[in-house]
């Protein structure tokens, strides 16, 4: 559906009318196209993340399909979401459409997904509206006074997140998503969109405001309503992203019961503003890039920061006058902040590169909050959410062994943080630096993904080649039990001829017209079929001695020597000819290899094919040659290996005086128990054999590390703060009568 034309306006609203009401709506569309832009990023990022983390690799390519279904419908979605807000300006002062009757309507199982997101939907719009309440109102009371209506709210409010969930509807079906994609997806609009709903609705307030739209307007809520009778239970906070927060004011009494008992005096002396604490914390942040990390690191904890910050306030005062101290708030604000980026280091490899990135954002981030007091209340503030995105690279993808990618990651994440030290502490910066690790971010994950994939792939060609050439080599061993070959034929059978079998069931299968082909020529070679047209036979094998890789003359002189008569077995043109064919590379084989390969089953003449077809078969089952030797707490190790799901780490013992490395099984056969890990780049890092990692795990040469759970590095850092807080502040507590 097409937005109605602006023509269609001017019989409707004044022209003022139309052109602010035309002013809204761009705004607004500039504004969302952003916010979604951010949602759909990290939507890709969590599609990648539970991609990363299922059993199987079926699994893996379901997420994958989504994912390529978003790169090619992300604009479409962007298109309807956007569409769909923009037509609820058309229908500011239509009528409200009256109730369908229910009489007609039929009974229907609601799908539980469909009733989990419209549960997710009634739930975000309560707390959109929770959240922005006063300027959503006073954005309501002015469009209203602009289309001369009624106060507009609920379903009215063309961009209310009433509209948004709507919209987000819409867009979302068109899309075509399974229903927990569709659930995923939400999870991320909500938190890149209508989590920060507030900021736009001001900036609509301000533009009208300006323009002279009620200028002086101030809502207020509505007093609630005296409940009489026992108190109901009090609802819990919403947790965002699992993450108990409190506002700024309760982390600061938290710090006041902890202090109850230890506090020798008033402070006394002026308190310095705003605008002088920032020069002072402009200052220091100067200062601290020009010493040594070890005493830079000294100075960031909360003690020597706070005398550094009073030093600086108090620099240019002469000796004896009053001195300079923080306020309180300020004073809570920097201790709080400096507790926060300890427990962040604590979490993090001692001396490494995401040590040194995260103490270069102390005091830009210590200077965002002491500006901007949402830092503490809001989860998705971007100074906060920079500060765990940029820790979140340091930590997963620079492995500190100065290789080339590393270095230019660095140089990438050194430049973010020194925008923070050169320009003023805003939200917008922090919004526009947290976009740009956003995007470096999913590129690293995209680049590692289609590294991994690539040796995935090729792994499970190596698979399949190798099952293949077994199957074959099942056949030629049943053909060569009943006639055995001699001189060139035994040679060309084993080193070249089992390798077009193997190469045409690949390609074709066994059960297609040119694998029986195949297998005929195979028994007309070893005489248990006519030969025919000798020269169409001729023919044949050498186009399949062809299509492994031997050059055109080669396999002319093969065949013509073989077709030529047993009697020219003997002679020394076929000796040099199978020294030949022993020395030619083998299918699936690495440069270099052929001389020593050993050949595959034809050679021992004991398997049959109801063997290799019963192996072949039993896709779940050990190697009984991996199992049986095992002791039994190995073996049972070995058979949960087997169960593991795909993107579970393992961390890998190094040389002495080097740090263990992480590396990710992204891919194991259950068939021959070979495994692949990669780095988290999805470099092809150890290939080895389940019953090898077993062995491994058990010496503790290899650990498996646990899963991750849903919460960053940042949260953690939130819990072990507010946590340690509760915990000072106990007994303090309890000591009060």
């Amino acid at each position: 559906m097409e937005v109605e034309p602006a023509s269609h306006l001017e019989t409707r609203w004044p022209p003022r009318a139309r052109r602010l009401l035309d002013d809204v709506r761009t705004l607004s569309r500039r504004w969302l196209h952003e916010a979604l832009r951010l949602g759909l990023v990290d939507f890709d990022r969590r599609l990648y993340e539970q991609a990363e983390r299922a059993r199987t690799h079926f699994d893996q390519q379901r997420f994958e399909v989504v994912r390529q279904r978003l790169l090619r419908e992300q604009h479409g979605f962007d298109r309807h979401f956007v569409t769909h807000v923009e037509q609820a300006f058309e229908r500011l002062d239509a009528p409200a459409d009256a109730p369908a009757s229910l009489a007609f309507q039929p009974l229907t199982l609601l799908d539980p997904l469909e009733h989990e997101l419209t549960g997710a939907l009634d739930q975000l719009v309560s707390r959109s509206e929770a959240r922005a309440g006063r300027p959503l109102l006073e954005l309501g009371y002015r469009l209203a006074v602009l289309i001369g209506a009624p106060p507009l709210e609920g379903e009215a409010m063309p961009v209310g997140p009433q509209a948004m969930a709507a919209a987000f509807l819409k867009a979302v079906r068109a899309m075509g998503l399974p229903g927990e994609h569709e659930l995923l997806l939400l999870q991320s609009v909500e938190g890149q969109l209508l989590h920060s709903l507030a900021p736009l609705y001001e900036m609509l307030n301000e533009h009208l405001r300006s323009d002279g739209i009620l200028p002086d307007l101030r809502v207020f809520a509505a007093p609630r309503a005296v409940r009489h009778g026992p108190p109901a239970a009090e609802p819990r906070p919403e947790a965002v992203h699992s993450e108990p927060i409190a506002v700024l004011d309760s982390l600061r009494e938290l710090l006041a019961r902890q202090r109850v008992g230890h506090i020798e005096g008033l402070p006394t002396g002026r308190t310095a503003t705003a605008g002088e604490l920032q020069t002072a914390l402009g200052a220091l942040q100067r200062h601290l890039g020009q010493v040594g990390e070890q005493v830079s690191r000294e100075l960031r904890s909360a003690q020597r920061l706070r005398e550094e910050l009073l030093r600086q306030l108090n620099a240019d005062r002469p000796i004896g006058a009053t001195r300079t101290r923080l306020t309180p708030e300020h004073d809570d604000t920097m201790e709080l902040v400096s507790r926060l980026f300890e427990q962040l280091a604590g979490q993090l490899p001692q001396d490494g590169e995401a040590q040194a990135l995260l103490g270069g954002l102390q005091l830009p981030v210590l200077r965002m909050a002491v500006a901007d007091r949402q830092f503490f209340d809001q989860h998705e503030h971007p100074a906060r959410q920079l500060l765990g995105k940029v820790t979140e690279i340091a930590q997963d993808w620079i492995d500190d062994a100065g290789s080339e990618a590393d270095r230019g990651l660095r140089g990438k994440l050194e430049t973010l943080v020194e925008r923070t030290h050169r320009e003023a502490p805003e939200a917008t910066l922090y919004a526009t630096l947290l976009a740009e690790a956003e995007q470096l971010l999913a590129d690293l994950k995209r680049k590692a993904q289609l590294a991994e994939r690539r040796h995935v792939e090729a792994m499970q060609g190596r698979e399949r080649l190798e099952q293949a050439r077994q199957r074959a080599a099942a056949l030629m061993a049943e053909r060569f039990a009943r006639t055995p070959p001699q001189g060139l034929l035994r040679t060309l059978l084993e080193r070249a001829w089992s390798d077009v079998l193997a190469l045409t069931l690949l390609r074709h299968g066994e059960d297609s017209e040119i694998f029986g082909l195949r297998l005929t020529i195979t028994d007309q070679l070893l005489g248990r079929l006519p030969t025919g047209d000798r020269g169409k036979l001729q023919s044949e094998v050498e186009a399949g001695l062809q299509q492994i890789g031997m050059h055109g003359e080669e396999a002319a002189q093969v065949a013509q020597r073989l077709l030529a008569g047993r009697e020219a077995a003997a002679a020394p043109s076929a000796t040099q000819l199978a020294m030949r064919l022993k020395q030619h590379q083998r299918l699936g084989e690495q440069a270099g290899e052929s001389a020593t390969a050993t050949p595959p089953a034809p050679a021992s003449h004991t398997a049959t094919a109801g063997d290799a077809t019963t192996a072949g078969s039993d896709a779940s089952a050990a190697p009984p040659d991996v199992t049986d030797a095992m002791a039994a707490p190995l073996r049972a190790l070995h058979e949960r290996l087997r169960t593991l799901p795909f993107g579970s780490w393992f961390e890998f013992a190094e040389a002495a005086g080097r740090p263990a490395s992480r590396r990710k099984l992204a891919w194991y056969s259950p068939v021959s128990g070979n495994s692949l890990f990669v780095t988290r780049r999805g470099q092809r890092a150890e290939e080895l054999s389940l019953a090898g990692l077993a062995r491994a795990l058990d010496e503790g040469r290899i650990r498996e590390l646990p899963a991750r759970g849903p919460d960053s590095l940042l949260d953690r850092a939130w819990h072990a703060l507010t946590g340690s807080l509760r915990q000072a502040a106990r007994p303090a507590t309890g000591a009060r009568p």
